[in-house]
Protein backbone atom coordinates (compact mmCIF):
# COMPACT_ATOMS: atom_id res chain seq x y z
CA UNK A 1 0.00 0.00 0.00
CA UNK A 2 1.32 3.43 -0.97
CA UNK A 3 0.97 6.32 1.42
CA UNK A 4 -0.86 9.00 -0.50
CA UNK A 5 0.76 12.38 0.01
CA UNK A 6 -1.71 15.11 -1.02
CA UNK A 7 1.05 17.49 -2.09
CA UNK A 8 2.61 14.80 -4.29
CA UNK A 9 -0.71 14.16 -6.03
CA UNK A 10 -1.24 17.88 -6.57
CA UNK A 11 2.26 18.31 -8.00
CA UNK A 12 1.76 15.37 -10.37
CA UNK A 13 -1.65 16.70 -11.47
CA UNK A 14 -0.18 20.11 -12.24
CA UNK A 15 2.76 18.57 -14.11
CA UNK A 16 0.40 16.38 -16.14
CA UNK A 17 -1.81 19.38 -16.86
CA UNK A 18 1.30 21.14 -18.18
CA UNK A 19 1.97 18.28 -20.61
CA UNK A 20 4.26 15.96 -18.62
CA UNK A 21 3.08 12.47 -19.61
CA UNK A 22 5.55 10.90 -17.17
CA UNK A 23 3.63 12.55 -14.36
CA UNK A 24 0.50 10.71 -15.49
CA UNK A 25 2.35 7.40 -15.30
CA UNK A 26 3.31 8.16 -11.69
CA UNK A 27 -0.10 9.55 -10.82
CA UNK A 28 -2.42 6.80 -12.01
CA UNK A 29 -1.35 4.10 -9.52
CA UNK A 30 -1.79 6.61 -6.68
CA UNK A 31 -5.19 7.70 -7.91
CA UNK A 32 -6.33 4.12 -8.55
CA UNK A 33 -5.40 3.06 -5.03
CA UNK A 34 -7.14 6.06 -3.46
CA UNK A 35 -10.28 5.59 -5.59
CA UNK A 36 -10.48 1.93 -4.52
CA UNK A 37 -10.07 2.95 -0.88
CA UNK A 38 -12.82 5.57 -1.17
CA UNK A 39 -15.13 3.23 -3.09
CA UNK A 40 -14.69 0.50 -0.50
CA UNK A 41 -15.57 2.97 2.25
CA UNK A 42 -18.71 4.16 0.45
CA UNK A 43 -19.80 0.67 -0.54
CA UNK A 44 -19.48 -0.59 3.03
CA UNK A 45 -22.40 1.70 3.94
CA UNK A 46 -24.71 0.22 1.27
CA UNK A 47 -27.37 -2.44 1.83
CA UNK A 48 -26.01 -5.97 1.98
CA UNK A 49 -28.02 -7.02 -1.09
CA UNK A 50 -26.78 -4.28 -3.45
CA UNK A 51 -25.15 -5.48 -6.69
CA UNK A 52 -22.70 -2.69 -7.46
CA UNK A 53 -19.09 -3.72 -6.89
CA UNK A 54 -16.21 -1.50 -5.76
CA UNK A 55 -14.36 -2.03 -9.05
CA UNK A 56 -17.41 -0.94 -11.04
CA UNK A 57 -17.60 2.27 -9.03
CA UNK A 58 -13.88 2.94 -9.62
CA UNK A 59 -14.28 2.22 -13.34
CA UNK A 60 -17.15 4.70 -13.56
CA UNK A 61 -15.04 7.36 -11.84
CA UNK A 62 -12.16 6.64 -14.20
CA UNK A 63 -14.41 6.99 -17.27
CA UNK A 64 -15.64 10.34 -16.02
CA UNK A 65 -12.06 11.50 -15.40
CA UNK A 66 -10.75 10.56 -18.84
CA UNK A 67 -13.75 12.19 -20.49
CA UNK A 68 -12.57 15.61 -19.28
CA UNK A 69 -11.08 17.84 -21.93
CA UNK A 70 -8.98 20.97 -21.49
CA UNK A 71 -9.15 20.71 -17.73
CA UNK A 72 -6.24 22.30 -15.92
CA UNK A 73 -5.75 20.42 -12.68
CA UNK A 74 -4.94 22.56 -9.66
CA UNK A 75 -5.24 20.15 -6.74
CA UNK A 76 -6.20 16.66 -5.71
CA UNK A 77 -9.69 17.72 -4.59
CA UNK A 78 -10.67 18.03 -8.26
CA UNK A 79 -9.86 14.41 -8.97
CA UNK A 80 -11.37 12.83 -5.87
Amino acid sequence: MTILVPQQVTELLVAWSNGDQGALDQLMPLVDEELHRLAHHYMSRERSDHTLQTSALVNEAYLRLVDQSDLHWQNRAQIF
